[in-house]
């Protein structure tokens, strides 16, 4: 009975898919790990987390996504936030009475407007999660005059400002937080969990085998009959018949990037990267080797960008968009060579989880550049930072040349190496422990 007096009820909640909300996802995790009891509301297009579905500190509440229906753009915006607004306050008086709830921003309207008026009336606490600007993302489809975008901003600056607490992504955002609309707010970065690590070349074989039913690109012409002391192969692997396993000499380089495929993303720049790198390759065949280029997430523009990809006649440049579960990306980051990050934030205060993901494997990152990408990209130290898409040709084309035994980039290889270890080393439990525990217990 001590113990469950212990216990504390707390809400998390995401207006959007918690299965594509990693960063909320941790919050509950480490949240049901130290105490509380968690109520997480959101919709379920995709599979959360195993220790959240498994966890018997967490309950899962399944919005209904708003029906699809034949309406002019003002009023299906207008009847989804009204749906979503009751859907969600139901689900809230369903709920037992909660320490706090803590509220993903964006999306603002309504999430954050009727989290504000349930912990009114039932004096909880609200904490926003500021991951970026609502106002900001819908600018990008409108202007910033536009009348949604206006009404948004406003709504973030009333609400935002009557939070009890606030967490917010990077010191960028922090400071603008407080000097725009006297939010104070705790950063609290992104950091790996312990699943995004690097990984042994017999894990890495494994992989690569299993995944090669699906990812064609993964798999190779048999090794000649004559050599029985081959067991297995993959086109970046040979496991022998004596239970060693080796990376393969003449392997391709494996580039990877991941998306939501929205437009704050612009792909036609590695596209046309890998247009470049094609020429090149093609001209130097014996300096520059075969890529492979994995690109995975769903989103509104994937099938778009899919049928500019398939009218390329690249020889020397395979590129596959699938999509891999929860357990399988952080697997393929460790088996990558180099990662891309085409996330152009739309307010330049937020950073991209994934490029995080990325460091939790040793991987080097080249990423596009915005106002506050160095808060986690150093140049030159951690990865790369590009402005267009020839210097990402240049970069891509520089880490690939002589791949995998380029003397020349082995100093350099092995210093970006020891950067990433450094932040490895800091995990997302230490630092939620640290930073964001005493907000919640307070």
């Amino acid at each position: 009975m001590s113990e469950r007096k212990k216990v504390q009820n707390a809400c998390v909640i995401v207006l959007g898919d918690i299965g594509r909300s990693p960063r909320m996802q941790y919050h509950v995790k480490s949240l049901s790990e130290n105490d509380f009891s968690v109520d997480f509301i959101g919709y379920v297009h995709s599979s959360p987390l195993e220790e959240i579905r498994t966890s018997p500190n967490v309950r899962i509440h399944k919005l209904n996504p708003f029906p699809e229906l034949e309406l002019p753009n003002v009023l299906k915006y207008l009847f989804k936030t009204v749906w979503q607004a009751l859907s969600l306050l139901i689900t809230l008086i369903s709920i037992p009475k909660p320490k706090f709830i803590l509220c993903q921003n964006p999306p603002a309207i309504p999430a954050v407007i009727v989290a504000y008026l349930y912990c009114l009336f039932t004096r909880s606490k609200l904490i926003i999660d500021w991951h970026n600007y609502t106002y900001s993302i819908l600018a990008l489809e409108s202007s910033q005059e536009s009348p949604i975008v206006r009404i948004a901003k406003q709504i973030e600056r009333f609400f935002g400002a009557r939070a009890t607490d606030s967490f917010c992504v990077t010191k960028a955002m922090k400071d603008d937080l407080y000097a725009r609309w006297n939010v104070r707010a705790t950063v609290l970065y992104d950091r790996p969990p312990q699943q995004f690590q690097s990984i042994s070349v017999q894990e890495k074989h494994n992989f690569f085998v299993r995944l090669a039913e699906s990812i064609s690109a993964f798999r190779t012409e048999p090794e000649p009959a004559a050599n029985e002391e081959i067991a297995e192969c993959t086109a970046f692997t040979i496991k022998y018949r004596n239970g060693d396993v080796k990376l393969r000499d003449s392997r391709p380089g494996l580039l990877v990037s991941s998306t939501s495929w929205t437009p704050d993303e612009d792909f036609s720049m590695l596209i046309s990267a890998l247009d470049q790198y094609e020429r090149d390759a093609l001209e130097q065949p014996s300096h520059y080797p075969d890529i492979v280029c994995i690109i995975t997430g769903k989103g509104p523009l994937k099938e778009n960008y899919r049928k500019i990809v398939n009218s390329k006649s690249w020889k020397k440049v395979k590129l596959e968009m699938p999509w891999l579960e929860n357990e399988d990306y952080p697997k393929l980051l460790a088996c990558s060579d180099l990662g891309v990050c085409l996330h152009y934030s739309s307010s330049g205060l937020d950073l991209p989880m994934k490029v995080v993901d990325m460091f939790g494997c040793g991987l080097p990152v080249c990423a596009v550049h915005f106002d506050c990408i160095d808060e986690l990209v150093k140049h030159g130290e951690n990865g790369f930072v590009f402005q267009h898409h020839q210097e990402l040709a240049e970069q891509i084309g520089h880490w690939f040349y002589d791949f995998p035994s380029n003397i020349a980039l082995a100093n350099m290889k092995q210093d970006m190496q020891k950067h990433l270890k450094i932040f490895q080393a800091l995990r997302w439990t230490e630092n939620w422990k640290h930073v964001a525990l005493p907000v919640f217990k307070n």
